[in-house]
């Protein structure tokens, strides 16, 4: 059998993997080893959330049931600290969960059981965006006292730096990039570079709704990203 050849297209990536089922974790190192990917492995809450804090990854992939800390407590915890991409990995796979997760931080969601080739996608996809390399250069866009920045990977409102995962900045570009016009849910995922299986119904909802938090946008009566019911999202053009 010739072994996989490993993704020479992009600079190396560094994953952490928290995940109690050693089984599952030892072949999910396998295969993503196997395709460029350099997988550092812990089986508890506790030693993922400081491995995370402390190491330099470039995405941390985090299953929910884990012992001594639950992964929503260590992807709230994380996220407060640290911009790294992460991706939770779970079995409970109802909507509720999915949506903790988002609201909570996480940038993408896979569950249980996945397909290894679909993970090492969603890896390099969330990396990408990490690095501001979903696409061709780009150059900043200006709406109003918001300025996104994708070369440097940097959003900011009246001279102040927005805190934003890799995710939302994708979001809030391709709004600002269309401000005036109203995108659909799937326009978003499509833009943002996101995955079908991302696209139920609340997904972009609480992405949006993170944004407009990070905005300061008042969720009642936003001023920046305004709801168009049953069309989708709009970011306010200068001067609305």
């Amino acid at each position: 059998m010739i072994p996989p050849v490993p993704d020479t297209t992009t600079p190396p990536v560094l994953a952490l993997l928290v995940e109690d089922d050693r089984r599952l974790a030892a072949l999910t190192k396998e295969y993503l080893e196997g395709h460029g990917v350099a997988v550092v492995h812990v089986a508890d809450g506790p030693r993922g959330l400081a491995e995370a804090v402390g190491g330099k990854f470039d995405v941390v992939l985090l299953d929910l049931m884990l012992p001594g800390k639950d992964g929503l407590e260590v992807c709230r915890e994380l996220r407060a600290r640290s911009d790294v991409p992460i991706i939770v990995l779970t079995a409970r796979g109802e909507e509720a969960d999915r949506v903790m997760g988002l609201e909570l931080g996480a940038d993408d969601y896979l569950a249980k059981p996945y397909s290894p080739r679909e993970l090492l996608a969603r890896i390099r996809a969330v990396v990408r965006r990490a690095r501001g390399r979903a696409g061709p250069a780009r150059t900043a866009v200006r709406v109003g006292a918001l300025v996104v920045d994708p070369a440097a990977m940097r959003a900011t409102l009246d001279g102040e730096e927005l805190p934003l995962t890799a995710y939302e900045f994708a979001l809030l570009e391709a709004l600002a990039r269309r401000a005036g016009r109203v995108l659909s849910r799937e326009q978003l995922m499509e833009l943002a570079k996101g995955s079908a299986e991302e696209a139920f119904d609340r997904s972009i909802d609480v992405h949006v709704s993170r944004l407009r938090q990070k905005l300061g946008d008042d969720p009642k009566r936003p001023r920046l990203i305004k709801t168009v019911r049953g069309a989708g999202y709009v970011l306010a053009a200068e001067g609305e």
